[in-house]
């Protein structure tokens, strides 16, 4: 799809090689091309207007220019040998530039419609952008010719000089893999230029100098671990299916793409002060990066040693001094950080990270080591495994002390208590438990996941644990009690990151789903909330009783409705009708209500009149409203069909109940009348 200049028009190529043109603001389709064969994947307006050109290319390498105005074909530019990926126009229109996937470029007079020259650029081309014909030294633009700046499969922006065919500039190719350059577009009032990688990544340049601006991660495929960075939390670190690792500032969402590790990042985490973060990936390796100031990163140091993919990694809790890692091959590291490396120069002169060295290895375990956490006084090592157990070991010697068994599969997380001696699994039975660290029994178990429990962590000072499942539910628990509080379902996929910040009024999570959720506790945010409802309440209760007291009807009667509680308007209209002239005063107050009023009150008759004791104040107010009101006004109210339709069967019923009771009560009276009291006998004389 392409948009001419004045953006009124939008061209389409589909699969069945045929080219639209549409009007934008009346919505109709304006051309119909045909001609092309195969697909078209290609269309570009001339960036003159009035000029009324088209251009398209389809799968047999050809370039078309179609007349808007004749609504024909023009020409057929044919130089290309393979699929022409890209079309640029030069500021005034003469001059057209074409790259292909023939690892060509072509500048095309569009006058003549011929072809004035054809570069090779050794690389297949998906997108060539004509550069504004100003100097720009940094680029290798030394003359005001015309230049032009190539993307493709080598991951690299190169600018050539079109006079002489020669490239003037060489971008440093980034390290690792993915950054093969998809597309390529420059905004010349803003002055940047953005390309877009294989891995989905959108870079932004500075057009002058080609310097980094600004990165924006478009995918982050399986999110596999997520941290909090910064001594404030100001940004995130993202661990996804791949090597590379991503960190992006929250408040602006701008992304640095980190380059280092080889194979998949497995695992995160973070020092004290949050300024030094570690990784480990399938590489066997584990690196220590820093954040600057400025909010930059850099990799500072890194290690080898393991004969397996390192899964977990934890650092030390009390100071910056070392990092524990457990890998695939069953075995625990401490490595030490050096002093050099707490410096500022935490690299050797040449930029290198500082090499790591493990100062003890164990054999932990007899399968894969899946978590490793160390207490918050840096002296105690918790291990959790395939092999269903969970042990505690001493730092720094790495002795076993004890074994945590009772789960009945393999472990995903192992968390100690900021608070208590108390150390919590997460297993793939679906459980929590919590154990106790001077005798290793089990405390409590906690039941409510229907899948694998992959992550665990303490949370309102070690008085709640929140956890997340391969069912893609986080859970919130009370541990007093043993209740799940809250149940958080926002992924769609097994969640393998949680984190919660330094103030613990956030959380992190990252999924399967490639989702990455930053939620937010609102607990005293509701508590506030739920108070101040209190409050409200009972101060209109309160006027409402001194409403009633005065007899002021009408505003008590608005008031209980605002109050949406059926039983407290149903209080009011009992007030109302035991009054002296309650018909009149009825009848008033009802029809000086407003209509969203009325329209409340028919809701709370319906509810009313399902029981044989309101009923009557129901039929109370629907004789007011029947009454006074025109039926297409009724009609037009909010609900009154189906009100009509829940009032009609026990309307009904009430009416049976009145005339049964009508009828027996004039029986009753018909008795009374025609019962003959037998005649008493006279009283004999007195003797």
């Amino acid at each position: 799809m392409a948009f001419d200049p004045t953006s009124t028009l939008l061209a389409t190529g589909g699969c069945d090689g045929a080219v639209r043109v549409w009007d934008i603001l009346r919505h109709y389709g304006t051309h119909h091309f045909r001609g092309s064969p195969g697909v078209v994947h290609l269309v570009a307006f001339h960036p003159d207007p009035t000029h009324l050109l088209l251009f398209s290319s389809a799968t047999d390498a050809a370039i078309r220019v179609w007349s808007l105005q004749d609504q024909s074909c023009l020409a057929m530019l044919t130089a290309h040998y393979s699929a022409v990926t890209s079309l640029s126009f030069s500021a005034d229109g003469h001059t057209m530039l074409s790259s292909g996937r023939d690892k060509i470029c072509i500048i095309w007079d569009l006058p003549s419609r011929r072809a004035m020259r054809t570069v090779p650029v050794f690389e297949s081309v998906e997108a060539a952008v004509l550069l504004p014909e100003e100097p720009a030294p940094e680029l290798g633009m030394k003359s005001p010719g015309l230049h032009f700046l190539t993307a493709g499969d080598q991951g690299v922006l190169r600018v050539w000089e079109a006079a002489s065919g020669q490239c003037v500039y060489t971008q440093p190719r980034p390290p690792g893999p993915g950054w093969e350059l998809t597309h390529c577009a420059l905004a010349r009032t803003a002055g940047l230029l953005l390309s877009v990688t294989a891995d989905h990544n959108l870079l932004l340049y500075e057009a002058r100098s080609l310097r980094l601006w600004k990165q924006f991660a478009g995918y982050s495929e399986e999110v596999l671990d997520v941290r909090f960075l910064g001594p404030e939390d100001s940004h995130v670190i993202v661990a996804s299916n791949s090597p590379c690792l991503k960190v992006f500032e929250l408040q602006t969402s701008a992304c640095q793409i980190l380059h280092g590790h080889t194979d998949i990042i497995l695992a995160l985490d973070v020092f004290r002060k949050g300024w030094l973060f570690s990784s480990c990936a399938k590489d066997q390796s584990i690196r220590v990066w820093r954040l600057s100031k400025a909010g930059r990163v850099s990799c500072v140091a890194q290690g080898s040693g393991h004969t397996q993919s390192v899964g977990t990694i934890c650092c030390s809790r009390l100071k910056e001094s070392f990092l524990v890692t457990g890998s695939q091959d069953c075995t625990v590291k401490l490595w030490p950080l050096p002093e050099a490396l707490l410096s500022k120069k935490s690299t050797t002169p040449d930029g290198i990270p500082v090499l790591l060295q493990a100062q003890t290895t164990q054999h932990c375990h007899d399968k894969d080591i899946n978590s490793v956490a160390v207490a918050p006084n840096d002296k105690l090592l918790a291990t959790g495994s395939q092999d269903r157990t969970a042990k505690l070991w001493s730092l720094p010697q790495c002795q076993l002390l004890g074994v945590f068994s009772g789960h009945r599969r393999g472990l995903w997380c192992v968390q100690f208590s900021p608070m208590d001696q108390v150390l919590a699994t997460a297993s793939a039975d679906g459980t929590i438990k919590l154990w106790a660290l001077q005798d290793f029994s089990c405390l409590k178990t906690f039941e409510g996941h229907d899948a694998s429990v992959l992550r665990v962590a303490f949370v309102s000072r070690g008085t709640q644990l929140l956890s997340s499942g391969s069912d893609g539910l986080v859970k919130l628990w009370t541990i007093k009690n043993n209740e799940c509080v809250r149940t958080l379902d926002a992924h769609e996929d097994k969640v393998w990151g949680l984190h919660c910040n330094r103030l613990d009024d956030h959380a992190l999570t990252g999924a399967s789903d490639s989702c990455i959720i930053l939620w937010k506790d609102v607990t005293k945010a509701e508590q506030a909330e739920e108070q101040a409802k209190q409050e409200e309440q009972v101060v209109k209760q309160q006027e409402l009783d001194n409403l009633l007291h005065e007899k002021r009807y009408l505003r008590a009667l608005g008031l209980a409705i605002s109050l949406d509680q059926p039983h407290t308007v149903l209080t009011v209209i009992q007030a109302i009708r035991r009054d002296t002239e309650a018909c009149e005063k009825l009848e008033a107050t009802v029809l000086r209500l407003r209509r969203d009023q009325k329209e409340a009150l028919l809701r709370f008759c319906v509810t009313w009149n399902t029981n044989s004791r309101h009923c009557h104040e129901a039929q109370a107010v629907l004789s007011v409203l029947l009454r006074h009101e025109a039926p297409e006004d009724l009609l037009a109210y909010e609900g009154m069909r189906a009100a009509l339709e829940a009032l009609l069967p026990y309307t009904e019923r009430h009416f049976q109940r009145l005339s049964r009771t009508l009828q027996a009560a004039t029986f009753l009276d018909f008795l009374w009348q025609n019962m003959k009291l037998p005649t008493l006998p006279a009283a004999s004389p007195a003797l």
